[in-house]
């Protein structure tokens, strides 16, 4: 079988409070402004993609959030998103990979937080056969096409693949494309998946 995991809040817990909290303090921008002011438009979905760079990315987001930030500090904010990682769930990965699974990670993220997480948490790529990341692929989910790519990569039909999001658009995709999806709701939705598989 093939395992797909997406990363955060299912491998690596995450906050996007974090992240407004930061620039809160290093703007003086009020937080309720800022949660108000922040969505994950098509500038974050270029930014995934690939198709901008992480300077025209901020330089998008705080004339849209009306943040007034250095680079430098939209960038240590930015990073704030990453809380801790979920140990049962690396615990999960090496399991099923000892077993014969192909397990693999797949996630809509950038290159500003790919100069992060890989340093500060080892454990994921050391978890994982191959890590599939939204903007190198230039594509991000829930299009048709990236779930596509990494099953073709793998040589797995959809079928024979399993996959952990916790975002609903997502699932919705890769359901769409055959695979069984899971909607990861919380911190014991994966440990109870597998907890009679892995026995």
């Amino acid at each position: 079988m093939l395992y797909i995991f997406d990363l955060g809040n299912v491998i690596v817990d995450i906050d996007f409070n974090r992240v407004l909290g930061a620039w809160s303090d290093l703007s003086r921008v009020p937080l309720a402004t800022l949660k108000q002011n922040f969505t994950m438009g098509e500038s974050f979905h270029q930014h995934e993609r690939g198709e901008i760079s992480d300077e025209l990315f901020a330089e998008k987001l705080c004339h849209e959030m009306e943040l007034p930030l250095s680079y430098e500090q939209f960038s240590l904010g930015w990073q704030a998103v990453f809380v801790a990682i979920r140990p049962d769930v690396i615990d999960i990965m090496h399991k099923l990979r000892e077993q014969g699974h192909r397990v693999v990670i797949l996630s809509n993220t950038n290159r500003l937080h790919t100069t992060f997480w890989p340093d500060e948490y080892p454990e994921v790529k050391a978890a994982a056969d191959h890590i599939y990341l939204s903007q190198e692929m230039g594509m991000r989910k829930p299009e048709a096409r990236i779930y596509q790519a990494v099953l073709q990569a793998e040589g797995f039909t959809a079928s024979d693949a399993v996959f952990f999001d916790d975002n609903a658009d997502n699932i919705e995709g890769a359901s769409q494309c055959g695979m069984t999806s899971i909607l990861v709701t919380g911190k014991e939705t994966i440990p109870n998946y597998f907890a009679k598989l892995l026995c």
